[in-house]
């Protein structure tokens, strides 16, 4: 009976480097760059939009991107506001009600096939609420509460 060899080191060694450079290389091509995402958020592309708040969703309605929104009434139309998964929860959250004015500030995205403005900052009541951070990362309540334990605003 002939026993079969498991491959030597070197070929082995090989086999396996070829397979490490096989995968580097394919990366790559299925990665996306954050230029190209379609909710990548570019600080230089804010704008402020002035309204009256028309509606508050603590949850997406259906065709909606996740998270919570406003609603808002602007002399342009009725406009999606994103505030993202934390905007309406925990400490230091934004509160506003139907019919308050407030100023938002964020970038205007098509998502779905809809229009979406991802909103950064709320100012509501003389407060300025931090909903995102200047990535469009969605700020979370504990962020929040750590920055007012040291004192800081987002």
């Amino acid at each position: 009976m002939k026993r079969t060899r498991l491959p030597n080191g070197p070929r082995l060694i090989a086999g396996l480097l070829a397979g490490l450079l096989l995968a580097i290389l394919a990366v790559p091509l299925i990665a996306q760059s954050a230029r190209d995402s379609r909710l990548s958020y570019d600080v230089s592309q804010e704008v402020s939009l002035s309204g009256t708040v028309s509606g508050v969703l603590p949850r997406p309605a259906p065709g909606m991107i996740g998270g919570s929104h406003l609603l808002l009434t602007t002399v342009s139309g009725t406009v999606d506001a994103s505030l993202g998964r934390w905007g309406l929860q925990g400490k230091g959250a934004l509160s506003v009600t139907v019919g308050q004015q407030v100023e938002v500030t964020g970038i205007m995205r098509t998502l779905n096939d809809r229009q979406v403005f991802l909103a950064r900052t709320v100012k509501a009541s003389g407060n300025v609420y931090t909903v995102r951070n200047e990535h469009g990362i969605p700020v979370s309540p504990q962020a929040r509460e750590r920055a007012a334990q040291r004192g800081e605003t987002l």
